[in-house]
């Protein structure tokens, strides 16, 4: 009965309500075709915007990799760089180490041959030669009993025992060696008063044995300081004057370094 009803009401409808009920159709497929149509675009968009953000990660990923990659071979550079740093401080310091050895060594012949000369030589014969006051000890007391206290580590007492020596002594033969000794005693605590001291020997006794010795260190000195052009100066009076000497070859190792 209820199709009958539909067939009896449809076969009552006017054309004009067919009209309407026609263009209401239209109407709602004109619609459902635009929003269809939006949707689809905006589906368009959202996947264009994907993928030119999934390009956008892999471009980043691929930067990212290739920023790793030039941090790993910075890293090895450096590391080996390091490497480098190290093993050439380990060899300066070993050169410092044979050079202090080289020097002390030879302090220590000059000293032993300035004795053995010191002994061998006759009196004198001028009566105005210095002599040890009244119970005053010798030079050669004074000067030996200085010398073991520089070698203990006492360069206070040393110090007081070689100024001693070349106020009462200033003649003396070991004088160049009493100012080289001062010189020594200040070497780590004050390297201006070492300077000082050594440039006196290197100066005012350039035939004597301390010269090259007190003339090279005074360019160590001076490399201590950051004065390149002075040490420079002081390596190449060493090997100009002393050409011959160990400290002349020391010098010209110096020099090397020393090269921008």
């Amino acid at each position: 009965m209820g199709w009958a009803a539909v067939a009896i009401s449809a076969a009552c409808a006017t054309p004009g309500q067919v009209r309407r009920v026609e263009t209401q159709v239209a109407v709602l497929r004109a619609q459902s075709a635009r929003e269809d149509s939006a949707r689809a675009a905006e589906l368009g968009r959202i996947i264009v915007l994907q993928e030119r953000i999934l390009d956008s990660l892999q471009s980043s990923r691929e930067a990212l990799r290739q920023f790793r990659g030039q941090v790993d071979r910075d890293m090895l550079d450096v590391q080996q760089q390091l490497v480098q740093i190290q093993e050439l401080t380990g060899q300066s310091q070993r050169r410092l180490a044979e050079v202090k050895r080289q020097l002390d060594d030879r302090s220590d012949q000059l000293a032993t041959v300035g004795d053995t000369t010191t002994a061998a030589l006759p009196a004198p014969r001028d009566s105005a030669a210095p002599v040890a006051p009244a119970g005053a000890p010798t030079p050669d007391q004074l000067f030996q009993s200085s010398l073991q206290e520089l070698r203990r580590g006492s360069l206070g007492t040393a110090r007081i025992g070689f100024r001693e020596f070349l106020r009462t002594y200033p003649t003396h033969a070991q004088v160049p060696d009493a100012l080289y000794f001062m010189g020594e005693t200040f070497a780590v605590e004050d390297a201006d008063s070492a300077g000082y001291y050594y440039r006196q020997v290197a100066d005012r006794f350039r035939a004597s044995d301390r010269a090259p010795t007190a003339l090279y260190k005074t360019g160590l000195l001076a490399e201590r300081r950051q004065d390149r052009a002075a040490a420079r100066t002081a390596y190449q009076r060493v090997i100009q004057q002393y050409s011959r000497s160990p400290e002349a070859t020391l010098a010209r190792d110096r020099l090397a370094a020393l090269q921008p």
